[in-house]
């Protein structure tokens, strides 16, 4: 404990002083504390600076591109389905008709996958698959066969042209 609590006063040999008396008695001054960052209250927001680059044509053509490849590729089986049925001697399916029947045909596969596989992740790879299968079978019959256009037929059937 120090002297002061037990109110004792200390043995003096020496003599004090009045320098010591003076630094005895007043304190040293505190040193100034570094500033501080507020604390910041949750609930206001500081304003945040978003710089977005402007795009260009070519990003929203590319953007349609890939949203017109993957409904195609969505469709492959149907659309596959299609255009055997529209190869058949007086049976013309043409523009929207083609559209429908390919919609329906896919949309049945796609429930038969789903029916049949358990988990619709594993059901969704399945049918992913399916459609890689069914775009592989179409390009090997364009490169296969000379006399067929496949491509060509499926674009004619599926936008209203003559096959």
């Amino acid at each position: 404990m120090s002297d002061e609590i037990k109110n004792e006063t200390p043995e003096v040999d020496a003599p004090v002083s009045e320098l010591d008396i003076a630094t005895a008695v007043t304190p040293e001054p505190e040193k100034p504390a570094a500033p501080q960052a507020a604390p910041q209250d949750p609930s206001v927001t500081q304003p945040q600076v978003i710089i977005q680059k402007e795009r260009g044509f070519s990003h929203y053509v590319g953007f349609a591109i890939l949203f017109v490849l993957c409904v195609c590729f969505y469709f492959a089986p149907g659309i596959a389905l299609t255009y055997a049925i529209n190869l058949i001697p007086g049976v013309t399916l043409v523009g929207m008709t083609s559209w429908i029947i390919c919609a329906i045909f896919s949309v049945v596969i796609w429930l038969i996958f789903k029916l049949k596989i358990k988990g619709f992740k594993k059901s969704f790879y399945f049918y992913i698959g399916a459609c890689v299968l069914v775009l592989g079978i179409l390009i090997g019959a364009e490169v296969l066969t000379e006399q067929t256009n496949v491509f060509a037929d499926l674009v004619a059937m599926l936008t209203g042209g003559n096959i």
